[in-house]
């Protein structure tokens, strides 16, 4: 699948039946995302990931590996909107969910490597666009003009062979490290407001250090 920020579509010779096909920019595929459902009270276990947990700003900026600076600005600039809560005003706090985090690491990996801007913008709203289980076998390729989405070792084959994509993102890789990260952060459940601490390994370790002395 192609992903162009003109609203245009733009076609590679497949070499094979369900190779990257072409795909309109915009808000493609929103029919496909699915509510999830809220934690309930008093869940033990892992945290989950869902749009039912918020992260607020610096926790979201530590697990993308951005700045501060790059999240407020993408965010008042429509590039990456926190979709759980935006800030209101003075003394209101942002609240970003699980996808959006993820949405934010590639949105970094993209502007490091040269895509153009109006490129990533329709590539957000894409991603956002699916589910959160599409995004684990999904990969993102570049040629730095045009973004392709692959969801087969074939696809990316073929983009390989036609000289098109040089640059890949595995969307599920980048969600699993983005769990991992935000697994040892604190986060915010939506229905209750109650926050949820993370699991620092450090900070247990220093923890016992302390108690020894």
């Amino acid at each position: 699948m192609r992903i162009t920020g003109d609203g245009t579509t733009g076609g590679i010779p497949a070499r094979s039946e369900g190779g990257p096909y072409p795909l309109h920019g915009g808000a493609v595929g929103a029919a496909r995302r699915q509510p999830e459902t809220a934690p309930t009270a008093g869940q033990v276990g892992p945290r989950p990931a869902t749009e039912q947990i918020g992260y607020r700003g610096p926790t979201a900026c530590a697990a993308a590996g951005i700045t501060y600076r790059q999240l407020d600005y993408w965010a008042r600039t429509g590039l990456v909107e926190p979709s759980v809560r935006p800030a209101y005003g003075s003394g209101t706090q942002r609240l970003y969910s699980f996808r959006d985090v993820v949405v934010l690491k590639i949105v970094k990996r993209f502007l490091d490597t040269g895509v153009a801007l109006q490129n990533i913008r329709t590539a957000v709203q894409h991603l956002r666009g699916r589910d959160l289980a599409d995004l684990e076998r999904m990969t993102l390729m570049s040629d730095g003009a045009t973004v392709y989405e692959c969801t087969s070792a074939d696809q990316v084959v073929d983009l390989l062979q036609g000289g098109q994509g040089i640059f890949g993102i595995a969307v599920g890789v980048v969600r699993r490290d983005v769990e991992h990260a935000l697994s040892q952060l604190h986060g915010e459940r939506v229905d209750t407001g109650e926050t949820l601490v993370g699991h620092n390994p450090a900070d247990e370790l220093a923890a016992r250090r302390n108690r020894a002395v």
